[in-house]
């Protein structure tokens, strides 16, 4: 991961502008620079990933044009030829250098060519304007705010902007910005034409892309390690990486010292695929200390991004401080396409694919923001291969009524895909989905919970809860939550659209907790 900045104006104090974007080191510990472009500031934290020489370093310059990226643009090479052929030369190996070749041959139109996880700033010389764009998912982190004299900034976290601007706000994905207004390049869940192929073509398709995101995603200059979870979605990405790497890969699982139920099963997928394994374990008297500081990290109140962030949070710190591995391939954003448990309720095809593109939308305020967060704060980059931009094109196109859980199995379509490829044990492919936050042992959850009971009377509760009205908190848990989010962003709720939970207004789905656990179909998910 990288950290940038822009205040898009002139009249910036400089000093304040350094003391927002110090808030964001640890996103790029390797090397810092803020330029004055003449007509406002750019600020870069660089993480060295791709092109680790000093050429590399942003912002990157031509002509009087600047740009700040925090990306990973694959297929970039090509790109590079096709401007290298126009006459257009490099200093670097980095992928982020083509932004203003590009910019300058294509304009606005260059976002559709992305194929991109990204964020980035650009300063146009020419017309002493700028321009911002976020990649369509929202897999790389924007904000955007606005000064006391009504200038636009925007910076990769929120907490970059706390006490410039007065409301914080997340730049919509597959969105860029010009002349004062965002304009949608790419809205990724929006399905023109529905997917007629049957079903083994689709699962022959999933198989082919999914196996092509991760493919693209294991090129990098820094080392690469795995998150393994021994779920389906982590499972895969490193089982798909393990046959497509001529060495061993390093895969990290973690869970609670005495119930992690995930554990066991991560070992199983290591042992099977080959992975050089290791395990973290965490303790109550951790998870409570570390709750503080993992909220104000997060910029979110929501419960499940706080619980499912835990686990994650505390593995990414011992990567960082145990190895020198500097990027993480992770499992996220296959629920959102193929279904969660609560989506066995849907009560129709298109009420599951209305949900899915919903998800899909509001991604970048959850498991996104999860991942981006918890990996970045601890100097490491992740990648998303479930989010690669035609794997989830082609599955959000395909008929929902494939999706839906017909099939007495979640995520059918998944299994089915790898299923007889030996990718996987079989026992692996086909278990139940147990979410991330109850995998690494149902205890952490419950000692959440039991703290947050002893914080408040009931009376309290109640009257504290009365002060909030978006996003009003309704269980002990979630207004501690709450409170420590408003500790570091007061009055900044509106960052996130509200809780994440189950559709209510589904049979079934009308629960107070996000955790499945509280479904009546979750069966043998925690086993």
């Amino acid at each position: 991961m990288c950290s940038i900045m822009g205040y898009c104006g002139v009249g910036a104090t400089t000093e304040k502008f350094k003391k927002g974007f110090s808030e964001t080191v640890s996103r790029g510990p390797d090397d810092s620079r803020i330029i004055d472009t003449g007509k406002g500031l750019l600020g870069f934290h660089r993480l060295a990933i791709m092109g680790l020489t000093e050429e590399g370093m942003q912002p990157f310059s031509l002509g009087g044009s600047y740009a700040v990226c925090n990306g990973e643009l694959y297929g970039f090479s090509a790109e590079r030829e096709k401007l290298i052929e126009k006459g257009y030369k490099f200093k670097s190996d980095s992928d982020c250098e083509i932004i203003l070749p590009l910019y300058r041959e294509y304009g606005t139109d260059m976002f559709e060519r992305l194929d991109a996880e990204f964020a980035l700033i650009i300063y146009d010389g020419e017309t002493g304007e700028y321009i911002a764009a976020r990649d369509p998912i929202g897999i790389r982190p924007l904000y955007y705010g606005y000064d006391k004299d009504g200038i636009i900034l925007f910076a990769s976290e929120p907490k970059n902007l706390v006490g410039i601007a007065d409301k914080i706000m997340p730049f919509p994905p597959g969105h860029y910005y010009k002349d004062g207004k965002f304009y949608c390049y790419c809205d990724i869940a929006k399905v023109d034409t529905v997917c007629t192929d049957g079903l083994e073509t689709a699962c022959k398709n999933i198989r082919k892309k999914l196996i092509a995101g991760v493919e693209k995603r294991l090129v990098a200059d820094a080392k690469v390690g795995f998150l393994l979870s021994g779920g389906l979605d982590s499972s895969l990405v490193c089982a798909i990486a393990a046959k497509k790497s001529a060495k061993p890969i390093k895969t990290f699982a973690i869970g609670m010292t005495e119930d992690a139920i995930d554990l066991k099963y991560a070992k199983q997928v290591a042992d099977y695929i080959g992975s050089e394994h290791k395990e973290i374990y965490m303790t109550p008297e951790e998870i409570i200390s570390t709750l503080d500081s993992l909220i104000k990290l997060l910029g979110t109140y929501d419960i499940t991004t706080i619980r499912a962030s835990m686990g994650m949070y505390l593995i990414c710190k011992a990567i960082h401080e145990q190895t020198d591995i500097r990027v993480l391939l992770t499992g996220e954003i296959s629920d959102e396409l193929f279904g969660y448990k609560y989506t066995d309720f849907a009560p129709s095809p298109e009420a599951f694919q209305e949900e899915a593109q919903k998800r899909v939308r509001e991604l970048h305020m959850y498991d996104v923001l999860r991942a981006d967060r918890c990996i970045s704060v601890n100097s490491l980059e992740a990648r998303v291969p479930f989010g690669d931009l035609d794997f989830v094109k082609y599955v959000m196109s395909l008929d929902p009524k494939m999706k839906v859980n017909t099939y007495g199995k979640g995520k059918y379509l998944l299994r089915h895909a790898f299923d007889g490829m030996d990718y996987l044990p079989q026992e692996i492919l086909w278990r139940e989905k147990a979410a991330f936050s109850d995998a690494v042992g149902h205890s952490m959850v419950d000692y959440l919970k039991e703290y947050a009971e002893k914080q408040y009377s009931d009376e309290e509760f109640r009257e504290k809860c009365q002060k909030y009205t978006h996003a009003k908190p309704f269980t002990k848990e979630s207004l501690l939550y709450r409170e420590i989010f408003e500790k570091y962003y007061k009055g900044q709720s509106e960052m996130v659209v509200d809780f994440w939970m189950p559709n209510k207004q589904w049979e079934g789905c009308n629960v107070n907790d996000p955790s499945a656990r509280v479904l009546s179909n979750y069966g043998d998910s925690g086993i």
